[in-house]
């Protein structure tokens, strides 16, 4: 052997040795350049490939083991390669370590999610893999990719979501069916998982669809195209049936004695809020068709009648409208479903039936303007089965103490929530025939024409939505015990007669939406004045409008042929949110003159003089509550955004309202006194409340423009504000009387009215977009 070639084996020998060292004591710079080597090898000479392909995968199970060490920028950038690589070995390697780096750190996350070419390398090998083992690892390292903001992001910047739903909609046919639930952990519906009759790969797929689903804004929801969205949700709703009568009869199974079933981590609660927010997809504001028609079904003689209610009963005194629904009812028109199934059935049959295709609603905060934001607060428990005391309660009363029906299987306490399966319902049944009342919260959200009906009616008062609850009682019966609310309601008789007592209110005073019952008079019925008392005969086809405050009992009772039968009505409960009474529009009104004024800031050149200003601002909103306790004109509904029907309406209604307004602004300029303000402040401070939290809804007004315009009252507090008015009292309140003085001398009603209605639009946007999700999850069969 020549000794040239001698020295060249040697070289070889030495180079292998080097480089069989370098991959058993790695480092990043070492690990890209062999990966990089071995591509380039593998391209330029397919000889290579089986060799260098091996030489890959030991290096990408190198990094994998060494993770987050050797996780470098250069490594990233091969990732895109290896990921399109023809070998399904290294493909499958290179989507695990994209997913374990993913899990590694925030950080990690957001640079892989970042890199264009990983993410189209993931959806290529999810969508379009020939191989199971690529498809799986692949979708893994997408679902890891998934657990934060940035990578669910970035996935649907690729519009991937809208590939998805092609894939399930052409390719699954019939869907992922469920078999079965699970649970690690013990709780509600919520907490179940879904086992799937699938392979792996189909209910992965299936579970980054919905998490990518539950990642969207609206207007990302509102880019999937209409027919796509609409047979996709079709197919969750079908699948949702499965699952909630498994909640309901509390279908599980032991997960580690069957695996031949695919045990996924697919919430029930998950597949609750991708149905529910496909529905609001393409949701707009709705045209308020059925004003009409709740119009001529209360108010059958017309628009006079409706003004005679305004200017007359409207908060001021009980009315018995008789027979008003009577045709409507015979008609369908209004309540037609209710009334059919109930006078179809046996009650204690379609009651059971009735409530197993309910789930519970999860309350939503009054000043919520955004629905993404109650989904991420209520997402838990989002479809789980409906709640005692939340959504129903099973009452009677005897000898004016209301009783609650104990249920065998409710918890341990009053203060544990109560959620409802199939023998819990069995109950109610029982329940009923012992002469208990079901009452039933929230009917608008549970269906579609009741929801009409609410919609209207708010529409009719000028408000933002309406509240509808369902009283079945048995004959002979009292459900709930003498009480008063704190909202108008509409009492509808449906079926039956029941006999109502109502009790004079003892103060003039209106109360307010939330406030404390300590505040109102005792509504014991032994201890009002019998003379006052006023007695209603309510039969099918009656409306009974009782007013905030007034004390009322109800029985159900014989009919005029002697016969004894259940009693069904709902109550239309017109809630007057702060915002929305006079109070608030007086409220809206100071915001805007102040933004009139050019910004509180803006126009003053010290810090005093701006103070000054600030803090009579705030004293004004003071002064509007505590007028307002003593003025019940202020907590009126204010009707500025009632809906109108012709133009003789729109006339003496608008007219109304603006002597309404000048009335308030007259009683602000004469009655505002600087004493009651720090009294008023004082005892708030001892009290450890601020006031100017429950001011909070003003921000809406502003939240949109430049935050240095409008009301203040975000950077202000009671302790603040008091301090200051003690240190500098007699210029502030001479800079009080001057504020106050211009106010009510400058603002006009018609510049405060768009600025009212857009308020309200905007709660009435997210109140129907709530309602349609809600909706949505009800079952229909």
């Amino acid at each position: 052997m020549k000794k040239s070639e001698r020295m060249s084996r040697i070289k070889t020998r030495k180079r292998i040795q080097h480089q069989q060292l370098a991959i058993r004591n790695p480092n990043s710079e070492t690990l890209f350049a062999i990966i990089l080597a071995a591509l380039y090898c593998s391209s330029d000479n397919e000889s290579y490939s089986s060799r260098n392909f091996h030489l890959i995968n030991h290096c990408l199970n190198r990094l994998h083991r060494s993770l987050p060490q050797y996780l470098s920028p250069p490594i990233l950038s091969l990732l895109p390669i290896l990921l399109n690589s023809k070998s399904d070995e290294i493909a499958c390697k290179s989507a695990e370590l994209v997913g374990a780096a993913s899990l590694i750190s925030i950080e990690m996350n957001e640079m892989i999610a970042l890199e264009d070419g990983i993410i189209m390398g993931l959806i290529n090998l999810m969508l379009g893999s020939s191989s199971s083992d690529v498809s799986v690892a692949a979708c893994n390292a997408t679902l890891d990719l998934l657990t934060t903001s940035i990578g669910r992001q970035r996935l649907l910047h690729f519009s991937v979501l809208e590939k998805l739903i092609v894939c399930f909609i052409q390719e699954y046919k019939p869907f992922p069916a469920v078999v079965s639930l699970f649970s690690d952990l013990k709780g509600s519906g919520s907490c179940l998982r879904m086992v799937f009759e699938e392979e792996e790969y189909t209910v992965l797929l299936f579970h980054a669809t919905l998490v990518l689903i539950n990642s969207c804004t609206t207007k990302q929801l509102q880019d999937i195209p209409g027919n796509l969205s609409k047979s996709f949700i079709n197919h969750l709703k079908r699948l949702w049936e499965e699952v909630h009568r498994m909640i309901l009869c509390c279908t599980s199974l032991n997960y580690s004695q069957e695996r031949h079933f695919c045990a996924s981590n697919i919430g029930t609660n998950n597949l609750a809020e991708s149905i529910f927010r496909l529905s609001i997809g393409n949701n707009q504001v709705e045209e308020h068709s059925n004003v009409k028609e709740i119009m001529r079904s209360i108010f059958p003689l017309g628009e006079v009648d409706f003004q005679q209610f305004i200017l007359d009963y409207w908060e001021m005194s009980p009315l018995l409208i008789k027979g008003s629904l009577k045709d409507s009812l015979e008609q369908g028109n209004i309540f037609g479903c209710l009334v059919e199934c109930f006078q179809s059935k046996e009650i204690p049959s379609f009651l059971l039936s009735m409530l197993k295709k309910l789930t519970s609603c999860p309350p939503i905060e009054s000043d919520e303007l955004n629905v993404h934001h109650f989904l991420e607060e209520a997402r838990d428990n989002l479809g789980c089965p409906i709640i005692y005391e939340q959504d129903i309660r099973v009452v009677r009363t005897h000898y004016s103490e209301e009783l609650h029906y104990s249920f065998r299987q409710s918890g341990s306490s009053r203060s544990e929530a109560h959620f409802f399966n199939v023998n819990d319902m069995l109950e109610c049944e029982e329940a009923y025939n012992s002469g208990y009342t079901i009452a039933l919260r929230g009917m608008e959200f549970r269906f579609e024409s009741i929801a009409a009906i609410a919609d209207g009616l708010a529409a009719l008062f000028g408000q933002p939505s309406a509240g509808v609850n369902m009283y079945l009682t048995p004959p002979h019966s009292q459900g709930l015990s003498c009480h008063s609310d704190d909202h108008c309601v509409f009492v509808c008789q449906l079926g039956g007669v029941k006999e109502w007592n109502i009790f004079p209110r003892s103060s003039l005073q209106l109360p307010r939406l939330y406030q404390s019952n300590g505040n109102w008079p005792d509504s014991d019925p032994e201890n009002q004045a019998v003379n006052g008392k006023l007695q209603f005969l309510l039969k099918e086809g009656d409306v009974l409008y009782i007013p905030r405050g007034f004390p009322h009992e109800a029985r159900a009772t014989i009919d005029e042929d002697g016969s004894a039968r259940f009693s069904l009505h709902l109550t239309l409960a017109i809630e007057v949110e702060p915002p929305f009474a006079w109070e608030g529009f007086v409220r809206v009104a100071l915001n805007h003159w102040c933004e009139k004024q050019g910004g509180p800031q803006r126009q003053f050149s010290d810090w005093m003089s701006w103070s000054l200003y600030i803090t009579s601002v705030n004293l004004l909103h003071v002064a509007i509550k505590l007028i307002g306790d003593n003025d019940s004109t202020f907590r009126k509904a204010c009707l500025v955004g009632q809906i109108s029907l012709s133009t003789a309406t729109e006339g003496w209604l608008s007219m109304n309202q603006r002597m309404i307004f000048n009335y308030l602004t007259s009683r602000i300029n004469t009655e505002s006194k600087f004493s009651d303000f720090l009294e008023f402040l004082e005892t708030a401070v001892q009290k450890h409340e601020d006031f100017f939290q429950q001011l909070r809804w003003l921000q809406h007004l502003t939240m949109e423009r430049d935050s240095s315009h409008g009301s203040c009252i975000s950077s202000t507090d009671t302790r603040t504000i008091l301090h200051f008015c003690m240190q500098h009292k007699d210029i502030v309140e001479d800079a009080f009387l001057l504020v106050k003085s211009k106010f009510c001398a400058e603002v006009l009603f018609e510049d405060v009215e768009p600025n009212y209605k857009m308020l309200l639009e905007r709660y009435k946007r997210v109140r129907q977009q709530y309602t349609k999700g809600m909706l949505s999850l009800h079952l229909t069969s």
